[in-house]
């Protein structure tokens, strides 16, 4: 069987829009907080800095060329980019828009829909809604199937079997998503496809496929490995700690271990997720989670596992979480302590 195709998923939010500036302050981009991050405990490296202090704008093509570039000599068969739809408001749509204009840009990719409402959580304001989410019906379907179909006719964008490729990240908060799914396979078929290829992501919040008519789905790592297959956090202590602003330390090796060892059946196409790294305390603080002891060899190892059990499964795909997570602490691209360790060790697997 061929190796499966290495997919990784691509965060827009390194240029200023309004609403941010509004809501975290003006300039703010991702960049803001993955610099104002600090250590923790004793050999905790943060703050996370991009090699050369390479602090991008991804209004910038330049830029974006790099990206694509950086991955595609290196092994990354494509990326999927998370894209911002409040039922006809966007947040962050540029670098995917200007990706899509721009040919010298030749790598493949997808859309992640990040379905979720933006509240304060990087602040403590959980309640406190930024950007409310709400879904609608036909017309609200066919506006956002609109948008996207420039993007699922490009050349470029990925596939199966004559079907545009696109994930939701959270099916589970669409009242009715199974409908919009078939009208969105009917929209599709009368723009020359076969139907929509739907992917659910299986994460900390949603562990099982809710909708019949969904063709795959893709685990989202490391979180749904550790919310939900390592014993203590499957029981929700994580949570209750969280409460106590009691900061998370779990060993690197031991979470990916778990994520290859798992095999769960949700009864459909299943896509296995890879991760880098994470450190999310650039973003929460004291109540992050930090997976300690990891580096390029133990990436190496994992992903390598990964490959060769998608392969047992003939499974087409794999997730990398992610190209550019800084604030997360789980990025392929390169920083001052790893250089292009973590990138060049895909280069080296394929």
């Amino acid at each position: 069987m061929s190796n499966p195709k290495l997919i990784a998923f691509y965060l827009p939010q390194f240029h200023a829009i309004p609403e941010n500036d509004k809501w975290w302050g003006e300039g703010f981009t991702e960049w803001v907080n993955t610099k104002k991050a600090k250590p923790l405990f004793n050999g905790h490296q943060q703050p996370k800095t991009p090699l050369n202090d390479n602090y991008y704008s991804l209004l910038d093509s330049k830029t974006q060329e790099w990206q694509a570039k950086l991955a595609q000599d290196n092994g990354v068969d494509g990326f999927c980019y998370y894209h911002y739809w409040f039922n006809g408001k966007m947040l962050l749509e540029k670098p995917m828009e200007n990706m899509l204009a721009n040919k010298n840009i030749t790598l493949p990719f997808c859309i992640s829909w990040a379905n979720e409402p933006w509240a304060r959580t990087w602040d403590g304001k959980d309640k406190e809604v930024l950007m409310p989410q709400s879904y609608g019906g036909e017309k609200e379907w066919k506006e956002h199937f609109d948008y996207l179909l420039q993007f699922f006719l490009d050349e470029r964008y990925i596939k199966i079997d004559n079907k545009p490729m696109f994930v939701i990240y959270r099916t589970s908060n669409i009242p009715d998503c199974e409908e919009m799914v078939k009208f969105w396979n009917s929209e599709s078929k009368k723009n020359g496809f076969d139907g929509i290829y739907l992917v659910e992501t299986m994460n900390s919040f949603q562990n099982s496929s809710v909708i019949n008519n969904s063709d795959a789905v893709v685990e989202f790592e490391p979180m749904i490995t550790i919310r939900h297959h390592l014993p203590l956090y499957k029981q929700g202590i994580r949570f209750i700690k969280k409460k106590l602003s009691v900061l998370d330390k779990i060993d690197y090796s031991y979470v990916w271990d778990r994520v290859i060892k798992k095999d769960v059946d949700y009864g459909k196409k299943k896509f296995l997720g890879a991760f880098v790294s994470w450190d999310n305390t650039a973003r929460k603080g004291k109540k992050g989670l930090v997976l300690t002891n990891g580096n390029p060899e133990k990436f190496e190892k994992g992903l390598r596992n990964q490959i060769l059990k998608s392969k047992e499964i003939d499974s087409d795909f794999i997730f990398i979480n992610a190209w550019n997570e800084w604030a997360e602490g789980t990025y392929l691209e390169s920083d001052k302590l790893n250089e292009f360790n973590y990138i060049t060790k895909i280069k080296e697997i394929r």
